[in-house]
């Protein structure tokens, strides 16, 4: 695997909103003015490159923005130190191959000194099996369940414990 994690810059917006609007609804739909918001905020907005070629990202959030994801505000209500993955995408010629580990692997690695959690929502309905699967094989459990966008999504609520 020739592979690299890198910062995301504002070179790598439009193919962040792309790949993003690929895999609506199994992440939310987003904006060129979204990603720019995320990219002066995040944590950890990276891009992963095979081969040199992008071919996914990972946002997460530390606690305390005004953010108005109705999950991100359920973990900042219950957690005080955490890190959020607000979206992570893989282009699906990808997926299977250990790409979501190595990047779930290096957002521990960088989160390790001021979190105690990972915490993210995957959706119930409609059902993300793939992602739900992910999650719990990386050791992610549930901590609630919440419904948003007006009744029309379901989301798990999780959790994974970083290991110091």
């Amino acid at each position: 695997m020739n592979y690299n994690i890198i910062n995301a810059c504002k070179y790598d917006l439009e193919f962040i909103l792309d790949l993003n609007q690929k895999f609506t609804p199994a992440v939310s739909d987003s904006s060129y003015d979204m990603m720019s918001y995320f990219l002066n905020i995040s944590k950890y907005f990276k891009v992963l490159k095979v081969d040199r070629r992008p071919v996914g990202f990972l946002i997460a959030l530390m606690p305390g923005y005004d953010y108005q994801s109705q999950n991100y505000r359920w973990f900042n209500k219950r957690y005080e130190s955490f890190t959020y993955i607000d979206r992570v995408v893989i282009s699906k010629d990808y997926q299977s191959q250990g790409y979501g580990k190595l990047f779930y692997d290096d957002l521990c690695s960088h989160s390790k000194e001021d979190s105690d959690y990972i915490a993210c929502e995957v959706n119930t309905r409609p059902l993300n099996q793939q992602s739900i699967k992910f999650h719990e094989k990386y050791g992610f459990y549930e901590v609630g369940v919440q419904e948003t966008e007006g009744g029309e999504k379901c989301v798990s609520l999780m959790i994974h414990e970083i290991k110091n």
